[in-house]
């Protein structure tokens, strides 16, 4: 029989690859803009990044855009997400 602990080790994979894709993108964000976020402010949905941060600072994101895609690309490889909101 299946114990319920080997049904959710799946999930907790999942889990902790989405924490470990959060820290990157926010340690990408700090070194290319030299702005840094919080964890909770922080989102991904569909494979696109949503920033719940001042407009000032968002805008500096969007103009560094290109930059911050090839540095997400070196450090998540296939994982990198398609876009910034």
């Amino acid at each position: 029989m299946i114990e319920i602990k080997d049904l959710l080790v799946r999930f907790n994979n999942l889990l902790f690859s989405e924490e470990i894709k959060k820290s990157s993108i926010i340690e990408v964000i700090k070194q290319v803009v030299g702005v840094e976020i919080k964890s909770e402010d922080v989102k991904i949905k569909n494979n696109i990044i949503y920033l719940n941060i001042k407009p000032i600072y968002k805008n500096e994101i969007f103009l560094k855009q290109e930059q911050l895609f090839l540095a997400l690309k070196d450090s998540l490889g296939k994982k990198t997400p398609e876009g910034i909101r």
